[in-house]
């Protein structure tokens, strides 16, 4: 009897053409995984698209509350964005479809699993390190990356298989719930503007509508819990997000990107829920944590989006980050207000009940409570050290 494998199922050109290859190149019978996270999934599409390819078994999955609860906002409470732009929306989503794949092998007794990813991309890395991080004696086969066909000889050998192939865009585009991801075409030379037809869930902000859009996010423990005084579930939340968000032209990144291959790539994402978020999330901290709490903390983040980036999310080092971030939550509760204009996002209001923010400390006016007498003797023990140094040793110029 063939052994089983299970296949991370997209139903695009590799996946779909691996679908064939497994079974003649490894005699493999072929069961597919498609997980759904917020894209635009046609999940019963994908499962009737393998059956009819020749997958011996067909599992779907909704995954999009799992996805929110359990990995975009622990990385919203990290504050996530590798090198300072990017929300990490497809990086995250590839431990989730990691770990189902994993389930579903040790559900079907297969010993070997599959994905779609090229020997160019992160993806790649990040299946393949989260599958041997939760069971390390599962084989992975990358048929993209070990049957050496260009795209031309991909598309005859699934003419030749009798499968059925969509129409291709020039770009390159992952979607979840956290965002979208583009790449290809035109994009690919950085001097060139992203062009209109790149975008998909943002207007453009010229386009965008002529008044303002004003919004109120509201968190418990650093998770968003209510939008616009309406409590909500994780899913429900980021849709709206999502949508109003694009209305308004927000959340477009034009990044250059250091892949962990080694290269540099351009990428476009929108994320408009992701940049709502995460600028409502920084706000509200920025009002409950102290000093030295915030920096300590953005150092810990700078790691933490490595991490998830890197495929690491089932490292001991980023458990470990998680716990330290969630201790810096506890707090985390309040309500951030924000203006959303013309792809513009700025936050105009926000309070909590655990506000370090007292108004009889920081006014100038009636009701100040600072002992003004104290500044001066501070400042002649803050700066002694520095007073010292310039008496004995002078200017270093």
């Amino acid at each position: 009897m063939a052994d089983k494998v299970i296949l991370s199922f997209s139903g695009g050109l590799d996946t779909s053409v691996a679908v064939k290859w497994l079974a003649q190149t490894y005699g493999l019978k072929v069961v597919t995984l498609a997980a759904g996270v917020g894209g635009k999934d046609d999940l019963q599409g994908l499962k009737e698209r393998a059956l009819s390819i020749g997958a011996e078994k067909a599992i779907v999955i909704d995954a999009r509350r799992e996805f929110i609860d359990h990995f975009i906002f622990p990385s919203l409470k990290a504050n996530a964005l590798y090198e300072g732009q990017y929300p990490l929306s497809t990086a995250l989503s590839r431990p989730l479809i990691a770990k189902l794949i994993v389930d579903a092998a040790h559900d079907e007794g297969a010993k070997v699993v599959a994905h779609g990813c090229t020997a160019k991309g992160n993806d790649q890395v990040r299946f393949d390190v989260a599958i041997f991080s939760l069971d390390p004696d599962l084989r992975i086969i990358a048929p993209a990356r070990e049957w050496g066909m260009t795209r031309q000889e991909t598309l005859a050998y699934a003419q030749k298989h009798g499968i059925p192939v969509a129409q291709s865009s020039i770009y390159s585009i992952d979607e979840s719930l956290w965002g979208r991801s583009v790449e290809c075409g035109a994009l690919e030379d950085p001097m060139v503007e992203s062009p209109e037809d790149a975008f998909g869930w943002t207007a453009s902000p010229k386009n965008a509508p002529s008044e303002p859009c004003y919004i109120e996010v509201e968190f418990d423990h650093g998770i968003p819990v209510k939008l616009d005084g309406q409590g909500l579930d994780g899913v429900s939340i980021v849709s709206q997000l999502n949508e109003v968000g694009g209305k308004h032209g927000v959340g477009r990144i034009d990044h250059i990107e250091d892949r962990v291959v080694g290269i540099k790539s351009r990428e476009i994402y929108e994320a408009p829920a992701a940049t709502i978020l995460l600028t409502a999330h920084r706000a509200l901290e920025s009002l409950v944590l102290s000093k030295d709490e915030l920096c300590f903390k953005r150092t810990a983040e700078e790691k933490y989006a490595d991490l998830i980036y890197n495929g690491r999310w089932f490292s001991a080092l980023r458990r470990e980050l998680s716990a330290f971030i969630d201790s810096t939550q506890e707090c985390v509760t309040g309500l951030a207000r924000l203006k959303l204009f013309k792809g513009n996002l700025q936050v105009v209001g926000r309070k909590s009940p655990y506000s370090l923010y007292r108004p009889e400390l920081a006014t100038y006016d009636k009701g100040d409570v600072f002992e003004h007498d104290a500044s001066e003797k501070f400042i002649r023990v803050f700066g002694l050290m520095d007073k010292t140094q310039a008496k004995i040793q002078g200017l270093n110029e």
